[in-house]
């Protein structure tokens, strides 16, 4: 991401893809009622594929709030009941499947 977010939830706002563990997952849900304190489920749940494995991993919204930013690796850090895990957040490039012109005010001439 180019610019630095001040915090975990905002970069995981942005992010169209995390990369846990070194293992890359584009299957996150960030649970925007948690943010509310509304309920029992985590605030932030990530699955990928490791090899034939599927991984999960849940954290709380005390956990993702407690993240710590290593601005050298441009990672976060979150502690877990399972043990340290460092997340990298990343947006996605998207294209524009128009064909129209860019200036569609010139359509006319």
């Amino acid at each position: 991401m180019s610019a630095h977010p001040d915090n975990l939830i905002a970069a995981l706002a942005a992010a169209d893809m995390l990369e846990i563990d070194d293992l890359h997952a584009w299957q996150f849900r960030l649970d925007e009622a948690q943010l509310q304190g509304s309920g029992d489920a985590p605030l932030l749940s990530i699955e990928c594929m490791d090899g034939r494995a599927l991984r999960k991993w849940h954290f709380s919204l005390a956990q993702v709030q407690a993240a710590r930013h290593d601005a050298a690796d441009d990672c976060w850090t979150l502690d877990s009941a399972a043990g340290t895990h460092r997340l990298k957040c990343f947006a996605a490039i998207s294209g524009d499947n128009d064909d129209a012109p860019d200036d569609a005010a010139n359509d006319g001439e």
